[in-house]
């Protein structure tokens, strides 16, 4: 047994070595977003609707873009299930409040809103998986995945990651 991880690794290695990309002629620059840009973005949203706004979007390569958003959801306002039909995969990190998110499953009575030609809305979600979440907590949302809080137990607000590798965000 002990000399099978040497072989898995002169296996594996090779593989890790030719999947990596040669670095740019001049690295690309970091951006930071603080606490405070944080803090006094999510202190300004609006507390009557819910806000998914952008704090960030910076462009890490010539041809791909993250972003970072700012999101409070008012605790009456729970909203419907979601389901992007783009390859807009979110990581939502909780930073206050407790709730209850629903991913996958079958979204009942879908419809596309006026206002997105990319995502599908509905009022619930049927099956899937619930779990509660709270501050400190992070979950991936892959492109494609239907997503809904079916219940808030206060306000919550939340930052979500938006990998954007087919640069529909803009730049800000």
């Amino acid at each position: 047994m002990p000399k099978a991880l040497p072989i898995a690794l002169a296996l594996l290695i090779p593989g890790l070595t030719a999947a990596q990309t040669s670095p740019p002629a001049t690295p690309p620059v970091a951006t930071d977003v603080t606490s405070v840009d944080i803090r006094s973005f999510l202190d300004a949203l609006p507390r009557d609707v819910v806000s998914d706004r952008p704090i960030r979007v910076v462009e890490v390569t010539g041809d791909y873009r993250v972003g970072v958003f700012g999101v409070f959801r008012p605790q009456s306002v729970p909203g419907d299930a979601n389901l992007h039909r783009v390859n807009t995969t979110e990581i939502y990190y909780m930073l206050s409040g407790t709730a209850t998110l629903v991913t996958g499953g079958t979204m009942v009575d879908a419809y596309q809103p006026e206002t997105s030609t990319t995502s599908l809305r509905a009022p619930r979600i049927d099956g899937g998986k619930t779990r509660r979440v709270g501050p400190g907590d992070v979950v991936v949302i892959p492109g494609h995945t239907p997503h809904w809080w079916s219940s808030l137990d206060s306000d919550i607000e939340y930052l979500i990651f938006r990998p954007d590798p087919d640069n529909r965000l803009g730049l800000r």
